[in-house]
């Protein structure tokens, strides 16, 4: 078993936790890590580009002239394809990039996202975190309390509006409860912060 210090909200150790191997102390699979976050950024994205056909261009009702005796080519309109100004063959259209990976693959990114925050010593157990009322100062104190300056994760076992909304101001933090937790969120974050419930909570369904 691994023990992991846990800290306060004034950072000081208040005790030890011991996190289960087989979801913090796996050998990570960087191939089903990227696999996972490809997945999740293209499942993201809005695929709502567009170019229009040459039936949804305007104009070209008219034949440009008639069909013989001109000694030109015969056209039917002024919008298709070969034409400037005319409809476009075969563009983009709006689309879902959404695709899914198997459950056991999906689990195992999940368990391997940890298993390296834990590796490279990124991971920080709170006892607990609350505030009495939304204030950014607080939560910057926070962060200075654990020594974090750079983009944290804060996962809680339930949703805390204060903490939520203590957080939202600040660039590179991130507070999402632990049946949300991602690969991605995981790949975005330098440092991963969880309360005590919330890893015991993450260990009961990924245990």
């Amino acid at each position: 078993m691994t023990k992991v210090s846990v800290l306060n909200q004034t950072g000081s150790s208040v005790g030890d936790i011991e996190l289960n191997e087989a979801v913090f102390g796996i050998e990570p699979n960087e191939a089903v890590l990227f696999e996972a976050v490809v997945q999740q950024r293209a499942s993201l994205r809005q695929g709502n580009h567009k170019v229009k056909n040459r039936s949804e261009v305007a104009g070209g009702g008219r034949k440009p002239w008639r069909q013989k005796g001109t000694g030109r080519a015969r056209h039917g309109s002024i919008r298709s394809p070969q034409w400037r100004g005319g409809g476009v063959v075969f563009g983009p259209t709006p689309r879902s990039y959404a695709y899914k990976l198997p459950r056991k693959v999906r689990r195992l990114a999940l368990l391997s996202g940890l298993s390296t925050k834990v590796r490279e010593e990124n991971l920080i157990v709170l006892d607990e975190l609350k505030f009495d009322a939304p204030k950014t100062k607080e939560f910057t104190q926070l962060l200075s309390a654990l020594s974090i300056d750079g983009k944290a994760l804060f996962v809680t076992a339930d949703l805390d509006e204060t903490v939520a909304l203590s957080a939202r101001n600040i660039q590179g933090v991130s507070v999402i409860t632990a049946e949300s937790l991602s690969v991605l969120d995981l790949a975005g974050h330098d440092k991963l912060v969880m309360t005590k419930s919330a890893v015991e909570k993450v260990e009961e369904v990924l245990g």
